[in-house]
């Protein structure tokens, strides 16, 4: 069974710098597991990796498309799959979980309704979006699995096989979370929008803006909030980073739940070696 390295965390934990390092160390290439950085105008606000930072690594599926044209997780799982075919040692980084085990597990996908995402709705909103299709529908607001799930199924009719009622991996794998401390989290989120903000968001999103294209994305979202003039700036950031924190506590558990992912510390200077170690394991391993 072919073997695929997953490395996964919340936004400004290190996996750009940890995957580059690691990829140069066993001859990995490197595959985006990220829905928002496969399109080419989103560059700043997703924190895309610059070319300088891949150090001649091999990255694929970023740029993939325009903000202009559709990109489902069909289609992200159909090209993944091949890159995962073709590269020697593929390593998935990123973390939209959905996107990342529909191209790992045995999901199946109505072609023609395959591209949502829900990893920006709110547990009230995805139930809202249930409503909307099944007004009598009886499930738990608070359990988000049953929840994704459920609306999964609605918007996809047979999204995946249930082969034993649990889920089938296409590949070995090994996934790799980086689990960084809340507080230093915080403090790397307000950083990086500093940065993004020298670099020129605001920018980026008002060229968005001119193509009347207002996103539900993490950060434009709230960018295009204070360009209306509903809300300040500093709201607008301070909203980014609260969502960003609530999103990133999400991810954990899910990518802890669904993936058996193993927790690094990416603050702790023993962790690299540490990771070096398991992965070296797990590619030797028959």
């Amino acid at each position: 069974m072919k073997k695929v390295i997953v490395i996964v965390g919340p936004t400004a934990s290190g996996k750009t710098m940890y995957s580059v390092k690691l990829a140069k160390a066993i001859g990995a290439e490197v595959i985006n597991g990220d829905s928002v950085q496969i399109y080419k105008e989103l560059n700043i606000g997703s924190a895309k990796i610059k070319e300088e930072e891949k150090e001649g690594i091999n990255h694929h599926l970023f740029d993939m498309v325009s903000i202009d044209n559709d990109y489902s997780v069909f289609n992200f799982q159909q090209d993944a799959r091949k890159m995962i075919n073709d590269i020697k040692i593929p390593m998935i980084v990123g973390g939209t979980g959905f996107y990342i085990k529909s191209a790992l597990y045995d999901y199946e996908f109505n072609k023609e309704n395959s591209k949502y995402s829900f990893d920006d709705l709110t547990n009230e909103e995805i139930y809202s979006k249930l409503i909307e299709i099944d007004k009598n529908i009886e499930i738990d607001k608070n359990n988000r699995h049953r929840l994704v799930r459920a609306l999964e199924l609605a918007l996809n009719g047979n999204l995946r096989s249930e082969k034993n009622n649990k889920d089938i991996p296409l590949y070995d794998i090994l996934t790799i979370y980086l689990d960084i401390d809340r507080k230093e989290l915080k403090k790397r989120l307000i950083k990086r929008l500093e940065i993004q903000l020298s670099d020129g968001f605001i920018d980026e999103v008002i060229s968005l803006r001119n193509q009347d294209k207002h996103l539900n994305i993490i950060g434009y979202r709230e960018l295009d909030l204070y360009l209306d003039g509903k809300i300040t700036l500093e709201e607008a950031l301070e909203e980014i980073v609260k969502v960003s924190m609530r999103f990133a506590k999400r991810q954990k558990t899910w990518f802890m739940n669904q993936m058996e992912a193993i927790p690094f510390d990416p603050l702790n200077h023993k962790s690299y070696d540490e990771m070096l170690e398991v992965i070296s394991k797990f590619l030797k391993e028959e």
